[in-house]
């Protein structure tokens, strides 16, 4: 589903005279249908970077990062931006640690939101977004209201359930159970375990190895990150 090969990234601090900070040298890995891979390494190691890089957030400065869909082969790396945002819309989905939602909106049509953009019919994505926000123990009551108003691990079940909502061939998934109770983190690892029974293939950080260890997800171990160069 995705395979990168001999990626490198680099982050130059413009405050810090130009320092080059070494992200991501020279990685090498490939998450197929159906499988779980969990990246791991020490804090700073670059695992948030190369999910946004995937996602085509971050640039890279060289390698390749291809997508197979249902057409063709897409290199992230090299893509147009307009062919990222159809990758975004249809293959690729990201549960980022944090919600970034328009204010005003509800919660329950923030979650049908991608279900719809991707052609669903509105009364069965609210049905869907309805039924998730139920299960990830949302209170009713919250379901009209911005999420922007919620606590944040309800934010962070609300990010989820958007994403469950209309799921993509590849999920990329960045601590999705960092600011939940023990219930909403066990439902949250089921809804995951469905989707890879489904056949997507998940790229994620999750910290806890019970957490990996109940997905049955294959560790990837990612180096901490060199000095910055001095150039």
């Amino acid at each position: 589903m995705v395979q990168i090969k001999n990626l490198h990234k680099k982050f130059t601090l413009h405050a810090q005279n130009g320092a080059v900070l070494n992200v991501l040298n020279g990685i090498d890995l490939q998450v197929k249908s159906g499988e779980i891979a969990a990246l791991c390494g020490p804090s700073g190691a670059g695992k948030s970077s190369l999910l946004k890089a995937i996602y085509g957030t971050y640039r890279i400065n060289s390698g390749d990062i291809k997508i197979k869909t249902v057409k063709q082969n897409i290199n992230i790396a090299k893509a147009a931006p307009r062919d990222i945002m159809l990758l975004r819309r249809d293959v690729i989905g990201y549960v980022s640690q944090f919600l970034r939602v328009i204010p005003r909106i509800g919660a329950l049509g923030i979650v049908a939101e991608p279900a719809i953009m991707q052609g669903m019919p509105a009364d069965q994505a609210h049905k869907i977004a309805l039924d998730l926000l139920n299960q990830l123990r949302i209170p009713q009551k919250l379901h009209n209201l911005s999420p922007l108003t919620f606590s944040g691990g309800e934010q962070q079940r609300v990010n989820i359930a958007r994403a469950m909502a209309a799921p993509r061939p590849l999920m990329l998934f960045d601590e999705p159970t960092a600011s939940l109770d023990p219930q909403n983190r066990q439902t949250v690892l089921e809804l995951i375990a469905q989707l890879r029974d489904q056949g997507t293939a998940i790229l994620g950080i999750f910290h806890d190895p019970a957490d990996r260890k109940f997905l049955n997800a294959r560790d990837i171990q990612l180096s901490a990150i060199e000095e910055a160069e001095h150039v």
